[in-house]
Formats: structure tokens, sequence, C-alpha cells
């Protein structure tokens, strides 16, 4: 694989470092800021919304530049945003700032998942993407962990610096490795305007939002589920969650493997394998070891899903994909939200935190219906076309 994608890969390291590793400190920065715990925490929903309403309107605004020249910009906002975040004097300030840093998410996965395609051949263009997805992977077993240690150690501002040091690591490696002769701008918006409505687009939107929703319907609340129905110390959630992000690596891994084979096959297997592990998860949950297994395959059948979910998107999308790949990004994020919200009726309003996993299994059900549809229309196109050769 080329070195530019090893490039992208410490960019999406330190995006999925800050997105995350916040969530761990949340005591430090409201003890700091003189906040409450739930104010700090909507530090979290701050970020996720910044990249799900900032993503298509960022890719819009900065349609005409060339993808390189863009990868840097999106890098130097991150990299300027989380050092607003190590400076910020209040809550106010580090808020924006977390907004200002969550802009550059949504476009950066985007258009690095096209930079990614244009750089390999077309049988490995899923397992590129994946290679990309893998910095945001090592972001949840080491940059977080680590983070975490570094905010409870040094302070939570030690940790942005951390990241911003990061970022500028990213910024010298793809202005070094990735090549401005490739993967340039189209700059025909009106052509990527048009990409969004194609019904198979759109599918592919709905698929991600459904498919992807139900991982976080239940793993927002893996820290109770796995205390309070598993019976396990909460000082075992650490070393479990580490087991969930080996996972993430090798179903990402795996996952674009297959896709490069056979795309569709991938995307439905795995989004029938992770409806199937969720399911199971309601049952494991109350025995200790077999909880601990499912949250480790959960990871891998997690992130099988997202280089498929990415590729079929950018081949629905083909001569129009950046706007569309930032669009899915965004409907990542829009599912994990959905899916957390789910999950939080469901244990305020229904049958309680034991049944999470039930619900997200059938959200996730939801998108592995409709990658089923999309697939039957495909094939139904390919007859169409062979009846009238």
């Amino acid at each position: 694989m080329p070195i530019a994608l090893w490039a992208l890969a410490v960019g999406a390291f330190g995006i999925g470092t800050t997105e995350f590793v916040i969530m761990g400190l949340l005591p430090q920065v409201g003890a700091d800021l003189d906040v409450s715990l739930s104010s700090a925490g909507l530090l979290v929903t701050g970020y996720a919304l910044g990249v799900t309403l900032g993503a298509p309107p960022v890719s819009i605004i900065t349609s005409g530049l060339p993808r390189k020249t863009l990868l840097l910009s999106l890098m130097v906002i991150f990299t300027v945003g989380n050092l607003a975040c190590a400076l910020a004097p209040n809550y106010a300030a580090l808020m924006a700032a977390r907004v200002l840093t969550s802009l550059a998410h949504g476009a950066f996965f985007g258009v690095g998942s096209v930079v990614a395609t244009s750089l390999v051949r077309p049988d490995k263009q899923a397992s590129a993407i994946a290679l990309m997805f893998t910095g945001l992977t090592l972001a949840n077993v080491l940059g977080v962990p680590f983070g975490t240690w570094l905010g409870q150690a040094w302070g939570w501002r030690a940790t942005f610096w951390a990241v911003t040091a990061v970022g500028l690591a990213a910024l010298a490696a793809i202005a070094a490795w990735v090549p401005a002769s490739r993967g340039q701008h189209q700059g025909n918006l009106r052509g990527e305007l048009r990409a969004l409505v194609r019904p198979q687009v759109l599918l592919g939107f709905a698929t991600t939002v459904l498919g992807f929703g139900g991982v976080f319907t239940a793993f927002t609340y893996i820290a109770p589920l796995l205390t309070e129905l598993s019976g396990l110390p909460s000082s075992a959630v650490s070393p479990i969650l580490l087991l969930f992000g080996a996972g993430l690596v090798i179903g990402n891994t795996y996952g674009g493997k297959l896709a490069d084979r056979r795309l569709m096959l991938t995307l439905v297997g795995s989004l029938a394998l992770l409806a199937t592990v969720l399911a199971l998860f309601a049952f494991t949950v109350h025995i200790k070891v077999a909880a601990v297994v499912t949250v480790a395959v959960l990871g891998a059948a997690a992130f099988a899903t997202v280089p498929p979910l990415q590729m079929r998107v950018l081949e629905q999308a083909s001569g129009a994909p950046n706007l569309a790949s930032a669009f899915n990004i965004a409907a990542f994020n829009l599912g994990n939200a959905a899916g957390a919200w789910l999950g939080g009726i469901t244990i305020d309003h229904g049958p309680g935190l034991g049944a999470t996993p039930l619900a997200a299994a059938a959200v996730t059900v939801g998108g592995l219906l409709v990658a089923l549809y999309s697939w039957g229309l495909d094939r139904r196109a390919h007859r169409a076309a062979a009846a009238m050769c």
C-alpha cells in the first residue's frame, strides 16, 4: 500500500483520539472549569453535532480546492482547534474550540476516502479505505487510553497539547507523502449535489445510519451493561474496551479485504453478523466470560461494516464522490447519536438496560433490510441490461 495512506491514517488517529478521549476526562474538565458533569458531557454532544451538521457545508464550501490542499487545510483547522482546547480559559471557549475541531472531522474522512481509493487499483480500494480507518481504530486502542492516562496524571489540557502534536505530525506527513498529482478535485459541485439524490446513494446513507446506529444503541451503555448485568468490577471495563478496540482493528482490516472481492456480499454478511452478535449479547451479558468474548467479537463485527458501507456510497456516487462521501461520514455520526438516544429511551421508558442489545440488533436489522433491497435493485438492473443485449 502507498505510504500516503499511512499519512491519512495518522490524521485519522488524531481525529479519533480527540473525539473520544474527552469522555474519560469529563470529571477533570468539570472540576477545572467549574461546571457540572452533565454540562461537561455536552462537550461530547457538541462535537458530534459539529461533525454531523458541519461535514456537508464544509465540503460544499471547499469544493473548489484540490484534494491535497483541502486535506492540509482540514488538518490546520484540526490542529488549531485542539490548541484552542488546550488554552481554553472557560467552558464556553472550550465548547467553541471543540465545535471548531469537529468541522474538520467529517470532511477529512470524506475526502480522505476519495483520495485513498485514487491511490490504488480498483480491486484494492476498500482495503485502502480500511487502512485509513485503521488510524481511527488505533485511536480507540492506543490514543484514547493513553490520552486519558495523560489527562488524569498531568491535567486534561496536557491531553489536548499531545493531540495538537499529533495534528502537526499528520500535517507534515500529508504534505510530504500525499501526491498532489493524484486525487484532484473535479470541481463539479452541481454533479456532486445531483449524486446525493440518486436512489442507490440515498439507500447507502440509510444503510449507514441504521446499520452502524445499532452499535451505539448498546455500546453507549457498555459500562453499566458490564458492571450491573455482567457483575464485573468497574476496573475491568477499560481492559475489556481494549479487547473491543482490538476487535475493531481486526474487523476493519478483514472487512476491507473481503469488500474488495465481493462488496455487497460483504456488506450484507457483516450487517447480518453484527445484528446476530448484538442479539446474542442480550443473553451473554449475564455471563462474565461470555460477555467479555462477545464485546471483543462485537468490535470486529462493528468495524467490518465500515469499509463496505463507505465503499458502497463511493461506488454509487461515481464521478461525484466528495460530497457523497462526506455525507456518509455525517450519516455514521447521525447513526451514533440516534443509537445513543434510542438506547436511553429503552432504559428510561422501555424494558430497561438489559434490552438495549436487542434494540440495537433491531436497528441493525433495519440497515440489513435496506442493504438487501438495494442489492436487489442492483441485480434487477443487471438482468434488465443483460436482456437488452
